[in-house]
């Protein structure tokens, strides 16, 4: 059997339809705000406490580790390819 070709990443195509939407625009810009407000240090990342990533309040927010994050994020679907 061959070994299979990877596929090149159009990243432009990737933006276009996943980041450059209004939703993911507006949860990026309250992720910055949350990390301007913290400035964490390297491996660690800015936490909202009530999952809520518009909430920029200094009583939400809070720094943990990257491990930590991630295991308090929601589950997510797998994606169809």
């Amino acid at each position: 059997m061959a070994p299979t070709a990877k596929r090149k990443r159009n990243y432009r195509k990737e933006y276009d339809e996943y980041h450059a939407k209004p939703v993911q625009k507006k949860r990026r810009a309250g992720r910055n705000a949350a990390n301007s407000k913290l400035k964490p240090p390297k491996g660690k990342e800015v936490h909202h406490k009530n999952g809520n990533a518009q909430d920029n309040r200094r009583s939400n927010l809070a720094v943990i580790s990257k491990r930590a994050n991630r295991r308090m994020q929601p589950k997510r679907k797998p994606r169809r390819t």
